[in-house]
């Protein structure tokens, strides 16, 4: 049998809320009401409405809740809806070391079995720290990671996300193990969704890797088998993906620290790596007060796959809002024209607005090699605007708003919740939702949780 595996199952199966600390804790409640408040924007979008549509259409038992809505749907198709609903604005939490990921992709999974098995709100936030933590680990695991070598993190959350539906499922480590090679033999997904001219794949894939998991964790507990060696074995994904694994980041001293308390949150909606430039450059215009007639060119110092993937020609001249939200030259000719960077700037009104697009020809990148060799631990980029009289103002940030080291405070995320729900709820209303969250482990069921999120 995979000792990595094995070693991820019976954490899993032994793991209870009481062995977390309050530290943890509490990052879970967090992180859940920033994807809740995602997943309330995520409900305006076309993707999820597309989504549903066709769900509604294939039809399926009312497992599970929708969020926002008193819509309820298969365990699966809940948990792929919410997954969506979370992830398609590009504005949930984000952890980037050797790969990135967004672990609350995975909550839904937790949510909707959790829901449907009648757990309590404890138990509930015990499989979202599940989900975090081997998540992250696997975010660690390959050195270089896989997106580096040419594919999706997706392909690590088709791992983790079978763990979190199994725990609540009750799954005991040897259905956990055949849970995760059920899931993990058949969503590995290539780096194509994010490069180039996005589509709405690029946020689809991690949620179909959580609905994976969800469906895998039911056949496991119904018997399915799958392969045990899916991740170090005979052509698993190490064999597969070449040389350049640290096993130890995976299942070294589990249970003893929670990664959940290094994830980062955004502040804007966009690739995280736009996130420390934005934050340089809206640094510059604030602080000299510029004016969009004042900016005559920006240029940005960053690493070297921030260049290339976020400033390839096509995010010179993006056509939608997915190439839009992962191109840095759009994203900073937004700030130059309008001193923000939120959902607005993505409709397509906005990203055909000829007061955002003159700046696009204004923006140059570039890849400093020294910067390369500081990341993932900083996130170093400098920013220097040149005015049309002549003047330069430049500024050196290594860490964006939202990064664990530069916390989003109550008021912070309330307000970021309250943009994405408006103008359904009111102020008032969110932050009775942050209070309901911030006593999730003392509900005895899901049904409070639901109604107050739910937009009448």
């Amino acid at each position: 049998m995979s000792k990595l595996t094995l070693k991820l199952a019976e954490f899993t199966a032994s793991m209870k809320y009481e062995h977390v600390p309050e530290e943890a804790r509490a990052a879970a409640k967090r992180f859940l009401f920033d994807s809740v408040g995602c997943a309330l924007g995520g409900l305006k979008q076309e993707d999820p409405a597309i989504y549903r549509k066709v769900l509604a259409f294939l039809g399926g038992n009312a497992h599970a809740t929708i969020i926002g809505t008193a819509e309820k749907a298969s365990l699966v198709q809940a948990a792929l809806v919410n997954s969506l609903l979370i992830r398609v604005m590009d504005y949930n939490d984000i952890y980037w070391m050797q790969d990135p990921s967004h672990p609350s992709d995975i909550i839904p999974a937790a949510l909707s079995v959790g829901e449907y098995m009648k757990k309590s709100g404890a138990e509930i936030l015990t499989a979202i720290l599940i989900a975090y933590e081997i998540e992250m680990r696997l975010c660690e695991f390959a050195v270089p990671g896989v997106r580096e070598r040419g594919w999706h993190h997706a392909t690590l959350t088709q791992f983790a996300s079978p763990f979190a539906a199994g725990k609540l499922l009750g799954l005991d480590p040897q259905q956990l193990v055949n849970a995760a090679g059920i899931s993990g033999s058949c969503h590995g997904t290539t780096g194509s969704v994010t490069a180039g001219k996005l589509t709405m794949m690029k946020n689809t894939v991690d949620p179909l890797a959580v609905a994976a998991g969800v469906e895998a964790a039911l056949l496991a507990k119904e018997g399915y088998t799958g392969p045990e060696h899916a991740l170090d074995g005979k052509e698993g994904l190490m064999h597969c993906l070449g040389k350049g694994w640290d096993e130890s980041k995976l299942v070294d001293d589990l249970g003893s620290t929670f990664r959940i308390t290094r994830c980062g949150m955004k502040a804007h909606p966009t690739e995280a790596l736009t996130h420390a430039p934005i934050t340089a450059t809206l640094d510059i215009i604030r602080q000299n007060k510029l004016r969009p007639d004042d900016i005559a060119s920006v240029t940005v110092k960053t690493i070297a796959r921030a260049a290339d993937i976020l400033s390839d020609p096509s995010k010179f001249d993006p056509q939608s809002k997915e190439t839009a939200d992962h191109s840095l030259p759009y994203c900073l000719a937004a700030a130059c024209a309008r001193g923000k960077v939120t959902p607005e700037e993505f409709t397509e009104e906005s990203i055909h607005d000829p007061a955002i697009r003159r700046f696009l020809a204004r923006i140059k990148v570039t890849a400093d090699p020294a910067y390369e060799a500081l990341f993932p631990a900083k996130q170093p980029n400098h920013v220097l605007i040149v005015t049309t009289s002549g003047s330069s103002f430049q500024t050196y940030v290594e860490y964006p708003k939202g990064h664990p080291t530069l916390p989003m405070d109550r008021n912070e995320l309330v307000t970021k919740f309250a943009s994405l729900a408006a103008p359904e709820l009111s102020r008032a209303q969110v932050e009775g939702i942050y209070d309901v969250i911030e006593r999730f482990d003392t509900l005895g069921s899901m049904q409070p949780f639901f109604e107050a999120v739910r937009i009448r």
